[in-house]
C-alpha cells in the first residue's frame, strides 16, 4: 500500500478525529487540522500520548489566509470533513443562522477544495472526499438548516466527480456520507434551536415533546462509536478509484433507501 498524505479538516472532535488516527495508524502521513488553536494543542497532546503521529495545525477554512497556506503542500487525499451544524424550522428560523452553516459546509469548503485541487490536476493525481450525511438525501423535519447544506454538499461532490473525469487528470472525488453516529455532534445542533425558540415560535407548545422525540431517536439510532463510517473513509483514501459513495452505518443507508422507494 502507498503511503499518501491526507488532509482532513475539523479533526478536533469526533469523526474527523477518529479517522485521522486511523489513518495514521495504516502509515499515512496525516495532516490533521482543526478550527482553533486550542483544538490543535489538545489534538498534538492526544497524538504524543497515543504514540501515533500526526501534523496538526490551526486551519479555519473560512478563513482565506489558512486556506492559502495549503499552496505549497503536495496532498494526495483531502476529506473535508469541518462542518458547523443548525436546526430549526424553515418557517422561522433566522435566515442568516443558514447563511452561516451555508457558509461553512458548503462555500468554505468547495474554497478549500479549490487550493488543493490546483496542485492535484498538476500532478494529475489526488483524491477529494467529501463528508456530507444521510441528511443529505432524505429531508428532515427542524434540522433542514443543517440537512440542505449536506444535500447541496453531495450534488456538489457528484458534479464535480464528473468534472474531473472529463479533464481527465486522475483525480478522483467521493462522498462519505455517515448517519447517526454518537458524537455529541447530533445533540449539540438538535439544541441549538431551543436557544432561540421562545413563547413566540410557532412550535412552542411542541417543544418540550420534540426534546423528548429527539432524546428517543438517538437513543434508538445512534451508532455507539465511529468505527463503521471511518472504515469507510480509510476504504476511500486508499482506494485507486473510489465509488462515489460510501454510506454507514449500513442499516441507517439502507432505511434512507426504502424511505425514498416508498415516498417517505
Amino acid at each position: 500500500m502507498k503511503r499518501k498524505t491526507i488532509l482532513i479538516t475539523g479533526a478536533g472532535t469526533g469523526i474527523g478525529r477518529d479517522a485521522a488516527f486511523a489513518l495514521a495508524g495504516r502509515g499515512h502521513r496525516v495532516l490533521a487540522t482543526t478550527f482553533s488553536e486550542g483544538q490543535a494543542q489538545a489534538l498534538r497532546a492526544e497524538s504524543q500520548r497515543r504514540g501515533q503521529p500526526l501534523d496538526v495545525f490551526k486551519l479555519d477554512i473560512t478563513s482565506r489566509a489558512d486556506r492559502d497556506q495549503l499552496l505549497e503542500r503536495e496532498i494526495d487525499v483531502l476529506i473535508n470533513n469541518a462542518a458547523l451544524g443548525e436546526s430549526g424550522s424553515l418557517a422561522e428560523v433566522d435566515v442568516d443562522r443558514i447563511r452561516a452553516v451555508f457558509e461553512v459546509n458548503v462555500f468554505a469548503t468547495l474554497e478549500l477544495t479549490q487550493v488543493v485541487l490546483k496542485g492535484m490536476i498538476s500532478r494529475q493525481r489526488g483524491t477529494v472526499l467529501f463528508v456530507s450525511s444521510i441528511a443529505g438525501r432524505l429531508p428532515t423535519p427542524f434540522l433542514m438548516p443543517y440537512s440542505m447544506t449536506k444535500f447541496a454538499l453531495s450534488a456538489a461532490g457528484a458534479g464535480l466527480r464528473a468534472e474531473m473525469d472529463a479533464l481527465g487528470k486522475n483525480v478522483q472525488v467521493a462522498l462519505i456520507e455517515p448517519g447517526a453516529i454518537h458524537t455529541g455532534f447530533n445533540q449539540a445542533m438538535t439544541n441549538r434551536k431551543y436557544e432561540w425558540m421562545g413563547p413566540q415560535s410557532y412550535f412552542s407548545a411542541q417543544a418540550e415533546q420534540l426534546k423528548r422525540q429527539e432524546k428517543r431517536t438517538f437513543a434508538f439510532l445512534e451508532a455507539k462509536d465511529t468505527r463503521s463510517i471511518v472504515a469507510k473513509m480509510v476504504q476511500a483514501s486508499e482506494a485507486r478509484r473510489p465509488r462515489l459513495r460510501y454510506v454507514a452505518p449500513w442499516a441507517q443507508g439502507a432505511m434512507v433507501r426504502l424511505a425514498r422507494i416508498f415516498g417517505v
